[in-house]
């Protein structure tokens, strides 16, 4: 089985959190299933799940390369340049980092606000972008966009391999059979 999961911003992605903060927990009701890869506890949206280990590391093992999509809410004007730099590659703490698309998008439909909501600054200008990775380092989208001169202000995942977060309100789940994931994997 694998579920599809609209992780609502400053959730954790793990089952128990010593300090009190909301967990996959308060959300998922399944028993036996694990999260495939990590989202932010500051960031937001489609985080899978799986009962399925050989799965869950093929969602997850960096070397599968299974891209993962994201929308960035920027503080500043993107430019091509800038755009141009985070496919072309940024040097990070921890080594290169490339995307594999970055473009700049309209905000996207049927986005829910965000609670609380970001730190609006009527004379500091902010834009969405799409950047698409086939890696996945710790806040490796905020960090880039940061080295570009873009800090992200709001992020959310929004397709990881095959699987998108279509209609999913934060909070919500959706699942699928094994088999079908698979299947949906191999495209």
């Amino acid at each position: 089985m694998l579920i599809l999961f609209n992780k609502p911003y400053r959730v954790l992605c793990q089952f128990t959190d010593p300090d009190g903060r909301k967990t996959l927990a308060d959300y998922i009701d399944v028993p036996d299933v694990y999260p495939a890869g990590r989202l932010d506890f500051d960031s937001e949206g489609l985080l899978l799940l799986t009962d399925d280990g050989r799965l869950q590391a093929r969602i997850s093992q960096p070397r599968s390369k299974v891209q993962k999509s994201y929308w960035a809410q920027v503080e500043g004007s993107p430019t091509n340049a800038q755009l141009d730099k985070l496919v072309d590659g940024v040097t990070l703490k921890d080594g290169p980092a490339r995307a594999v698309s970055a473009r700049r998008i309209n905000e996207p439909e049927g986005l829910w606000p965000r609670d609380p909501p970001i730190r609006y600054r009527r004379n500091v200008a902010d834009h969405w972008i799409e950047i698409t990775l086939a890696e996945g380092r710790n806040r490796q989208v905020r960090r880039m966009t940061a080295e570009v001169g873009l800090p992200t202000l709001r992020l959310i995942r929004n397709a990881v391999g095959p699987w998108t977060l279509d209609s999913l309100k934060p909070g919500e789940t959706r699942q699928i059979t094994t088999p079908k994931a698979w299947q949906s994997l191999q495209r």
